[in-house]
């Protein structure tokens, strides 16, 4: 199923009969309707290793009210805290940390967003510490993304916070980012200001490192990291980018299907030049987000640089790969590019819990994690002073 254009309708119920059997009836309903159109479609329950889109289907329903919560892959469930933020353990499986779900408002809108506070930074008189904002793919939620990259396992081990916005259906049928809305590649409006603001409220409440904040993405969430990069230098001090596009890439739905599959306008490639640190994983098989789409990312971001010769090799899980490293005239690495051979449009390395993951891969999360922690606070500085903000 391609994410990026399939969408699931609402059924409507009449509304008769108490609250509890209306809901019951619209649940069965519901869930009638979607096994018939999972099977038209061709599609089973599950879309690939360790995927269950009935239990993930399900999960959502019981969430809206509609049925009863299914158990996650580890026998849990999703259940209310006293503060009204949600604990799961697929998501968040470190007994010492947090989970807790809050939102940010500003005059583009409101987006909600889960946080993820590691072992080591459960008070808030501690040392400053990095975060990263991880933005999800179309389709997708925090706690499925959270379980799919292991960004939390990684928060806990190397302590940094992670923060998880959700795009909700009213933005986007298929919740994806709007990368491809011009009104959503500007600094100061739109969906920037928003996960801008998001990273700027978590900083509010906790003690996080300015100048380590850095955003990652999948796919529409890649394109939206790359904006943040473009848009906000002084927010983000680097940009993890999978399976995504290039600033700018395209300006309505109808560019945006263009891009995917051919890459951006040549026309356009020129304009835009990143100077934030960048690093690039992108399949070469990816029939959903071209491979030159990756290309286009590493060329905006290592104009005028030197690049290392690539290093081609094999991940744990079998999958071949070639790493390029680019430096600047300081040596100092500014960009990094993970090619990863016959890899379609998933997370390298991530866990099957999620979806839309190749366990096969290179660890995207850890070298994304590895890439973000090494550019020491000078670099960080120095990068964003050469931009005008």
């Amino acid at each position: 199923m391609n994410p990026f254009s399939k969408l699931l309708r609402r059924s409507r119920t009449p509304s008769t009969g108490t609250t509890s059997t209306r809901r019951a009836d619209t649940g069965a309903q519901v869930s009638d309707t979607i096994d018939r159109a999972l099977t038209a479609a061709g599609i089973t329950q599950h879309a690939g290793p360790g995927v269950d889109i009935r239990a993930t289907i399900d999960r959502a329903l019981a969430q809206a009210g509609l049925a009863q919560p299914s158990p996650t892959a580890d026998g849990t469930i999703a259940t209310p805290t006293s503060h009204g933020a949600r604990k799961t353990a697929a998501a968040a499986p470190s007994a010492g940390g947090q989970w807790l779900a809050r939102s940010f408002s500003n005059d583009a809108g409101t987006r909600s967003y889960m946080l993820y506070v590691p072992v080591d930074h459960v008070d808030k008189a501690d040392a400053p510490m990095p975060l990263i904002v991880m933005l999800h793919g179309c389709t997708q939620s925090p706690d499925d993304f959270a379980a799919g990259t292991r960004m939390n396992q990684l928060a806990d081990t190397h302590g940094f916070l992670v923060a998880y916005p959700a795009q909700p259906a009213n933005a986007n049928g298929n919740k994806c980012w709007n990368w491809f809305r011009a009104g959503d590649q500007a600094h100061g409006r739109g969906e920037p200001s928003l996960l801008a603001g998001i990273a700027r409220h978590v900083a509010s409440d906790y003690r996080v490192d300015p100048r380590r904040v850095f955003v990652a993405g999948l796919s529409a969430g890649a394109a939206m990291a790359v904006i943040l990069g473009e848009t906000y230098p002084e927010v983000f001090a680097a940009v993890g980018a999978h399976s995504g596009l290039p600033f700018a890439a395209a300006n309505d739905v109808s560019s945006a299907f263009t891009a995917m599959k051919a890459g951006r306008a040549h026309a356009t490639a020129s304009a835009h030049v990143s100077r934030v640190p960048t690093i690039v994983f992108h399949g070469d098989a990816d029939h959903t987000v071209a491979v030159g789409n990756g290309d286009d990312i590493v060329r905006d971001a290592t104009t005028g640089m030197a690049n290392n010769a690539p290093h081609t090799g094999v991940a744990p899980g079998g999958r071949i790969y070639t790493q390029t490293v680019f430096t600047n005239a300081d040596g100092q690495t500014r960009a990094e590019y993970w090619r990863v051979r016959d890899a379609g449009h998933a997370w390298s390395g991530g866990s099957a819990k999620g979806s839309y993951t190749d366990p096969t891969g290179p660890d995207a999360s850890a070298e994304m994690v590895r890439f973000f922690l090494q550019l020491s606070a000078t670099a960080s500085k120095t990068a964003l002073e050469d931009i005008a903000v």
